[in-house]
Protein backbone atom coordinates (compact mmCIF):
# COMPACT_ATOMS: atom_id res chain seq x y z
CA UNK A 1 0.00 0.00 0.00
CA UNK A 2 1.46 3.41 -0.91
CA UNK A 3 2.26 5.72 1.99
CA UNK A 4 1.84 9.46 2.37
CA UNK A 5 4.10 10.81 5.12
CA UNK A 6 2.91 14.02 6.77
CA UNK A 7 5.77 15.72 8.62
CA UNK A 8 4.67 18.74 10.62
CA UNK A 9 5.58 21.20 13.32
CA UNK A 10 2.34 22.31 14.94
CA UNK A 11 2.97 24.73 17.81
CA UNK A 12 -0.15 26.90 17.47
CA UNK A 13 -3.92 26.64 17.03
CA UNK A 14 -3.57 28.07 13.50
CA UNK A 15 -1.04 25.39 12.50
CA UNK A 16 -3.24 22.77 14.19
CA UNK A 17 -6.26 23.83 12.11
CA UNK A 18 -4.20 23.58 8.93
CA UNK A 19 -2.81 20.15 9.90
CA UNK A 20 -6.29 18.82 10.70
CA UNK A 21 -7.55 20.00 7.30
CA UNK A 22 -4.62 18.36 5.49
CA UNK A 23 -5.19 15.07 7.32
CA UNK A 24 -8.93 15.24 6.66
CA UNK A 25 -8.29 15.67 2.93
CA UNK A 26 -5.69 12.90 2.84
CA UNK A 27 -8.02 10.48 4.63
CA UNK A 28 -11.27 11.45 2.89
CA UNK A 29 -13.58 8.50 2.17
CA UNK A 30 -12.91 8.68 -1.56
CA UNK A 31 -9.17 8.15 -0.94
CA UNK A 32 -8.66 4.39 -0.95
CA UNK A 33 -5.60 2.22 -0.60
CA UNK A 34 -3.28 4.92 0.79
CA UNK A 35 -1.68 4.72 4.22
CA UNK A 36 -1.39 8.18 5.80
CA UNK A 37 1.36 8.43 8.42
CA UNK A 38 1.77 11.53 10.58
CA UNK A 39 5.02 12.41 12.30
CA UNK A 40 6.03 15.49 14.27
CA UNK A 41 9.09 17.00 12.59
CA UNK A 42 11.29 16.36 15.63
CA UNK A 43 10.57 12.63 15.60
CA UNK A 44 10.33 11.90 11.86
CA UNK A 45 13.28 9.82 10.70
CA UNK A 46 15.09 8.80 7.55
CA UNK A 47 13.40 5.39 7.89
CA UNK A 48 9.99 7.15 7.76
CA UNK A 49 11.03 9.01 4.60
CA UNK A 50 12.47 5.94 2.91
CA UNK A 51 9.25 4.02 3.64
CA UNK A 52 7.02 6.74 2.15
CA UNK A 53 5.95 7.28 -1.44
CA UNK A 54 5.05 10.98 -1.06
CA UNK A 55 5.53 13.72 1.51
CA UNK A 56 3.39 16.51 2.90
CA UNK A 57 5.24 19.05 5.03
CA UNK A 58 3.81 21.63 7.41
CA UNK A 59 5.55 24.41 9.30
CA UNK A 60 5.12 27.82 10.82
CA UNK A 61 7.29 30.62 9.49
CA UNK A 62 9.51 31.69 12.38
CA UNK A 63 11.70 34.76 12.16
CA UNK A 64 11.64 34.63 8.36
CA UNK A 65 12.41 30.90 8.06
CA UNK A 66 10.82 27.47 8.43
CA UNK A 67 10.61 26.19 12.00
CA UNK A 68 13.75 24.82 13.58
CA UNK A 69 11.91 21.52 13.94
CA UNK A 70 11.39 21.16 10.17
CA UNK A 71 14.98 22.26 9.54
CA UNK A 72 16.12 19.56 11.99
CA UNK A 73 14.04 17.02 10.05
CA UNK A 74 15.73 18.00 6.80
CA UNK A 75 19.17 17.93 8.44
CA UNK A 76 18.53 14.37 9.67
CA UNK A 77 17.17 12.93 6.43
CA UNK A 78 19.01 14.82 3.70
CA UNK A 79 21.98 12.59 2.98
CA UNK A 80 20.47 9.25 4.05
CA UNK A 81 17.52 9.85 1.68
CA UNK A 82 19.16 11.86 -1.09
CA UNK A 83 19.53 9.17 -3.74
CA UNK A 84 16.65 6.89 -2.74
CA UNK A 85 13.84 9.47 -2.74
CA UNK A 86 14.57 11.52 -5.87
CA UNK A 87 11.47 12.15 -7.95
CA UNK A 88 9.01 11.46 -5.15
CA UNK A 89 6.07 13.87 -4.95
CA UNK A 90 5.62 16.36 -2.15
CA UNK A 91 3.58 19.34 -1.08
CA UNK A 92 3.62 21.72 1.86
CA UNK A 93 1.82 24.35 3.85
CA UNK A 94 3.26 27.28 5.79
CA UNK A 95 1.62 29.53 8.36
CA UNK A 96 3.09 32.88 9.38
CA UNK A 97 2.09 35.89 11.39
CA UNK A 98 3.07 38.37 8.69
CA UNK A 99 5.42 36.83 6.11
CA UNK A 100 6.21 33.33 4.85
CA UNK A 101 8.62 34.19 2.02
CA UNK A 102 11.78 32.94 3.72
CA UNK A 103 10.20 29.67 4.80
CA UNK A 104 8.86 29.02 1.30
CA UNK A 105 12.25 29.77 -0.25
CA UNK A 106 14.01 27.45 2.20
CA UNK A 107 11.64 24.54 1.64
CA UNK A 108 11.84 24.97 -2.14
CA UNK A 109 15.64 25.03 -2.00
CA UNK A 110 15.97 21.93 0.16
CA UNK A 111 13.38 19.88 -1.72
CA UNK A 112 15.03 20.84 -5.00
CA UNK A 113 18.32 19.58 -3.60
CA UNK A 114 16.64 16.32 -2.61
CA UNK A 115 15.24 15.98 -6.10
CA UNK A 116 11.65 15.79 -4.87
CA UNK A 117 8.88 16.71 -7.32
CA UNK A 118 6.29 19.25 -6.21
CA UNK A 119 2.88 17.67 -6.82
CA UNK A 120 0.72 20.58 -5.65
CA UNK A 121 1.06 24.29 -5.10
CA UNK A 122 1.99 25.21 -1.54
CA UNK A 123 -0.63 26.62 0.78
CA UNK A 124 0.66 29.75 2.48
CA UNK A 125 -1.31 31.61 5.11
CA UNK A 126 -0.57 34.73 7.12
CA UNK A 127 -2.73 35.52 10.10
CA UNK A 128 -5.67 33.41 11.13
CA UNK A 129 -6.60 30.84 8.47
CA UNK A 130 -9.94 31.58 6.86
CA UNK A 131 -12.42 29.16 5.33
CA UNK A 132 -10.69 29.29 1.92
CA UNK A 133 -7.32 28.57 3.56
CA UNK A 134 -8.68 25.54 5.39
CA UNK A 135 -10.30 24.30 2.17
CA UNK A 136 -6.96 24.75 0.36
CA UNK A 137 -5.27 22.64 3.05
CA UNK A 138 -7.94 19.95 2.64
CA UNK A 139 -7.34 19.98 -1.13
CA UNK A 140 -3.58 19.74 -0.57
CA UNK A 141 -3.98 16.62 1.54
CA UNK A 142 -6.48 15.09 -0.88
CA UNK A 143 -4.30 15.86 -3.92
CA UNK A 144 -1.19 14.25 -2.47
CA UNK A 145 -3.07 11.16 -1.29
CA UNK A 146 -5.09 10.79 -4.50
CA UNK A 147 -1.85 10.91 -6.49
CA UNK A 148 -0.81 7.69 -4.75
CA UNK A 149 -4.01 5.77 -5.48
CA UNK A 150 -3.35 2.89 -7.85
Amino acid sequence: MPTLLIVHHTPSPNCQAMLEAVVSGATAPEIEGVDVVRRPALSASAADVLAADAFLLGTPANIGYMSGALKHFFDQIYYPCLDATQGRPYGYYVHGGSDVTGAVRAIDTITTGLGWRRAASPVTVTGEPGKADIEACWELGATLAAGLMG
